[in-house]
């Protein structure tokens, strides 16, 4: 996976060039994933206007999307898919964290409150396990794959608001799909945590300056391995493997994933 360098798009990567089984590679210039495009302005960013994107999937909340609308240029789809709909719906239980960065990042009193004690962690393992297990992640998982798997679809770009857990994890599992190995699968998932914290370096500084826990600040901004791994043992606990959940958990069938293998890999 390889960064590429837009000036109005943050975390701007490419799944192309991701090594693969057998010396293969990722196919370049199908399938993208970013943070947030409320900033996106293509006429002013020749990086992202020579991708020539024709589908963008917004995985971000009814509210993430309301406060920093995309901004989609004309002839591109836009298509919705909340991934935390059902924890933003549940009736008990906080907020996921990943929908709300810059709030929690504004009041260290509040973080400290509700994320102090190694509970940052705890929660992201909880959220990264229903990304496997609930309805609305499985529905947009599955217009994921459906979209990438379609050449009609693409170039696409598929965003969260950082581009790193939910965006994070549609990229783990379509990887998965084309044959890439478990330390490609970290290594790329991992490879966002410089732009996300470059992205977001004002809101670390002003939230630790104003007494703010560091660690509590990289839980939420960075990316980590037990964060993978609680979705990939959410997997393998209910499923058995990635095959297996693609097709029962998120109703993808056989001919759709060799449509993505033929077209991506």
């Amino acid at each position: 996976m390889t960064a590429t360098p837009a000036t109005t798009v943050a975390n701007l990567r490419d799944l192309g060039g991701t090594p693969l089984s057998g010396g293969r590679t990722v196919r370049p210039g199908l399938v993208l994933r970013s943070g947030q495009l409320d900033r996106l302005d293509v006429d002013a960013d020749p990086a992202v206007a020579a991708l020539g994107l024709r589908t963008v999937i917004d995985f971000r909340t009814e509210a993430e999307r309301a406060d920093h609308p995309d901004r989609i240029p004309a002839g591109i789809r836009l298509l919705t898919a909340d991934v935390l709909a059902d924890k933003m719906n549940a009736r008990s239980g906080p907020t996921p964290p990943a929908a709300q960065l810059k709030d929690l990042l504004s009041d260290p009193v509040v973080a400290e409150e509700h994320l102090g004690g190694g509970r940052a962690q705890a929660l992201f393992g909880d959220l990264y396990r229903s990304f496997v297990h609930s309805a609305s992640a499985q529905a947009a998982y599955r217009l994921l794959l459906t979209e990438a798997a379609d050449p009609d679809a693409g170039p696409l770009l598929f965003h969260c608001t950082a581009g790193k857990d939910r965006t994070g994890w549609g990229a783990t599992v379509i990887l998965s799909l084309l044959g890439a190995d478990d330390d490609t699968l970290m290594a790329e998932y991992l490879s966002v945590n410089p732009a996300v914290k470059q992205a977001f370096a004002p809101m670390i500084e002003g939230f630790t300056g104003a007494g703010g826990d560091p660690d509590i600040a990289l839980a939420l901004i960075g990316v980590f391995p037990s964060y993978l791994e609680s979705a990939l043992d959410e997997v393998a606990t209910r499923y058995g493997s990635m095959d297996k959940y693609v097709r029962e958990g998120l109703g993808v069938g056989a001919e759709t994933v060799e449509a993505l293998r033929t077209r991506l890999a």
